[in-house]
């Protein structure tokens, strides 16, 4: 199994969203907001989303860009790329066990 970073700590799912949505590109939080409901269809209030910028930031895994247009961009980290592919690759585990336990079996009813 691969070695896990100690802080990784408990993921959340808005953790998860503003990660994908840095993963793509820089953006500032209005536009993260419009694209994690793009593509998650997850509407985010902007205190959520500026509260897991404030602990994402905390841990190394985002970082706060130069303020541009009165906007504050936002990047992901190298420490953030690799918090996500661990994250991702842990969903993938649940997603593959979750499948094959919702088969039916033979005989069973």
């Amino acid at each position: 199994m691969a070695r896990r970073q100690p802080d990784l700590g408990r993921f959340t799912d808005v953790a998860l969203l503003v990660l994908v949505s840095l993963a793509e590109g820089d953006k500032h939080g209005y536009r993260m907001i419009q694209d994690i409901e793009e593509f998650s269809g997850t509407t985010l209030e902007p205190g959520t989303l500026y509260g897991a910028l404030m602990r994402l930031e905390e841990r190394g895994w985002i970082e706060a860009l130069p303020v541009a247009e009165r906007r504050r961009p936002y990047r992901i980290t190298p420490g953030g790329r690799e918090a996500l592919a661990e994250q991702l690759a842990t969903l993938r585990r649940i997603e593959a066990a979750g499948s094959k336990r919702v088969r039916p079996s033979w005989g069973v009813v």
